[in-house]
């Protein structure tokens, strides 16, 4: 058993990757920069080549290479059939383009600069990928993820990720063709083809008739924590897989990711591995800050320097005539080619491999890791100084269908139960994009037909809401049949999403008042239409004209409201005594009885006794009239 010591002993270098983290990031968030500078300068600072803090970078350099992991874990869940076909031209197209020509060319450079032609490719593909976490922050932070620009810069990152894993599978091929040579080359080529054709083959097969069942009974269980658990073993389980089999730990995370990204349960799952995810990239890009050669730097900074700026300007005349060649204006050419120009956190995976396949020598994977880091911490900054001068400049509107808004559902219903899915019949009858969240699976199953966006999520947490993408919803139906969880769900989407509008199926009057003090958009009581129909078919049924029937029945929605509206304001006659913030509603009479109830056998006698005869004296002294409110509103009423 572990003493204490050893206990203890651990602690240090965690509380050391904490206090970088919650010091440095917010600090260059302030300042106007991304997060992922704030941890490669953290690195750089605790690292062997600052105040030494972390002595040996490479005992957090494993643990670190699972959030990368887990990155391309949730690039998969992302890539939706639908999206690929709609951004087709521009993924495919612009991002192969991308690849190729600003890997060509920064081969070129090596090559020129005396590199081996194997150790300038290798170079010059992992300096043409972008930095994905650097790029998106900085479009979020614009507003520019819907702009024709941001849309293909998304495009060409999305590409980069997918070839990420065909590089990563190649790299090893590619590495044992040199120096084996002749038939028993071929023939270890061959076998291990095999190997990894067959490994991929299992875990699609597995992945394809056996996960969603998996899942499927693991959420009928309730246990959250146990979904977490297997979210975490399919993706670990899947990316050891893959390394067993000579590819990387990445390819199988990415097709665990592929392979459930059109699972019902895609938004548990990504908002369940997020945390993680963010932690563990965090302490990645420490690691990589921790890894700058400071000795190397000190001798051939002028090197570097000018290797960095020569490498941003470059990829950015590339990417922009690139941009340009693809359609896009010459300023939006240009913020696209300065947002893609940084090297990508995947030059900090690829480098390291190509490495220890012997394709770069070790002074060149120095120099090369160094280089991409100074990108990454270069870059930015000079994207955001030339997005403040091009901002000043007028621009005309431009649309375009690969905006990726276009993939984004409407409306956000939560809760797939009868009322769910009598309202969601109207949306699908007028052909609006709907996306549903529910946490029953026979819903989730039921749902199926319907032809919506529908995922296994708990509405009531902020990581499902925001993965279910409810920032970019115009409106958020709430139709759960849980009044707290109704209430909760407000409050969360009212403090973080202040501009999404709120419609919620009240449980009961009180619930509606509540709501109504929360100031939703519209509320309305579950039974009170339903209720107010059947009366109208009720008095037709006893022979009154249809027209009498309606106007009675509007007659008492009218009456019902303004009551609403004064117990709403406190001012409700029939308000007993305070109780979850409004006061206990009870049943009243919206039009004054002709005649005091009668109790018809003594056990009713014994439950109501002088009651009766208080409350009839009670109506009859305040009795309900109607007043301009009464037609001022709609009806939200049940008792």
């Amino acid at each position: 058993m572990a003493s204490a010591a050893t206990h203890v002993s651990f602690l240090p270098p965690v509380l050391t990757f904490l206090s970088a983290a919650v010091i440095g990031v917010p600090i260059f968030r302030l300042i106007g920069q991304s997060a992922v500078l704030g941890y490669l300068v953290a690195g750089v600072v605790i690292g062997p080549f600052g105040f030494s803090l972390i002595a040996e970078p490479e005992t957090a350099a494993s643990v670190a290479e699972l959030g990368v992991v887990l990155l391309l874990f949730i690039v998969g869940l992302e890539l939706q059939i639908s999206r690929l076909v709609s951004m087709r031209r521009d993924i495919f197209g612009l991002g192969t383009a991308q690849l190729f020509v600003c890997s060509a060319a920064l081969a070129g450079v090596g090559i020129l600069m005396g590199a081996k032609p194997a150790a300038s490719l290798v170079i010059g593909i992992a300096l043409a990928l972008s930095a994905t976490a650097v790029a998106l922050q900085l479009l979020e932070e614009r507003g520019d993820m819907g702009t024709p620009y941001g849309g293909r810069a998304f495009a060409v990152l999305l590409f980069q990720d997918i070839s990420v894993v065909a590089i990563l599978a190649l790299m090893p091929l590619f590495a044992a063709s040199g120096p084996s040579g002749g038939d028993g080359w071929l023939l270890a080529a061959l076998q291990s083809t095999g190997t990894v054709g067959a490994a991929i083959l299992a875990v699609v097969l597995v992945g394809r008739y056996g996960l969603n069942p998996f899942f499927g009974l693991l959420a009928a269980s309730g246990a959250r924590e146990v979904m977490t658990a297997a979210a975490l073993l399919v993706v670990l389980g899947t990316a050891m897989l893959m390394e067993h089999v000579g590819l990387s730990m990445a390819m199988g995370a990415f097709l665990a990711g592929v392979l459930l990204a059109e699972s019902n349960f895609r938004h548990q799952l990504e908002a369940d591995i997020e945390p993680f995810r963010g932690m563990l990239l965090g302490l990645f890009f420490m690691s990589v800050g921790m890894s700058i050669d400071g000795g190397l730097l000190k001798a051939e900074w002028p090197t570097l320097l000018g290797a960095t700026a020569g490498a941003i300007l470059l990829k950015v005349a590339l990417v922009a005539g690139l941009f340009r060649l693809f359609g896009s204006p010459w300023l939006d050419a240009v913020r696209g080619g300065a947002i893609l120009a940084p090297a990508g956190e995947f030059a900090f995976v690829l480098l390291p491999a190509g490495g220890e396949l012997g394709l770069v020598d070790p002074a060149g994977t120095r120099f090369a890791v160094a280089l991409a880091a100074l990108t990454m911490l270069v870059g930015p900054v000079a994207a955001k100084a030339l997005d403040t001068v091009l901002a000043r400049r007028p621009e005309g509107p431009e649309t375009t269908p690969e905006a990726i808004e276009s993939t984004e559902a409407r409306v956000l219903v939560i809760g797939f139960g009868r009322f769910g899915q009598i309202l969601t019949q109207v949306l699908l009858a007028e052909g609006i994009s709907v996306t549903v969240i529910d946490k029953d699976v026979e819903q989730i199953r039921s749902a199926s037909r319907f032809g919506f966006r529908i995922y296994y999520g708990d509405g009531t947490r902020l990581d499902v809401l925001r993965a279910a993408g409810i920032g970019r919803a115009e409106l958020l139906c709430v139709c759960v049949d849980d009044g707290e969880a109704a209430l909760k769900i407000v409050d969360i989407v009212h403090e973080e999403f202040a501009s999404v509008r709120t419609y919620v199926r009240a449980y009961d009057r009180m619930h509606a008042v509540e709501l109504m003090n929360r100031d939703v958009d519209f509320q309305l009581r579950e039974t009170v239409e339903s209720a107010l129909a059947f009366g109208r078919a009720t008095l037709e049924g006893l022979g009154l004209s249809a027209e009498a029937a309606t106007a009675t029945a509007e007659d008492v929605r009218k009456r019902d409201i303004a009551r609403l509206v004064l117990q709403q304001a406190g001012a409700a006659p029939d308000a007993t005594f305070w109780t979850r913030g409004v006061s206990e509603i009870k049943p009243e009479p919206l039009t004054e009885p002709q005649r005091p109830s009668r109790a018809l056998n003594a056990e009713t006698r014994g439950i109501i006794g002088s009651k009766t005869r208080e409350a009839a004296t009670r109506t009859l002294e305040a009795p309900v009239t109607q007043t301009p409110a009464h037609a001022a509103q709609d009806a939200h009423s049940d008792a």
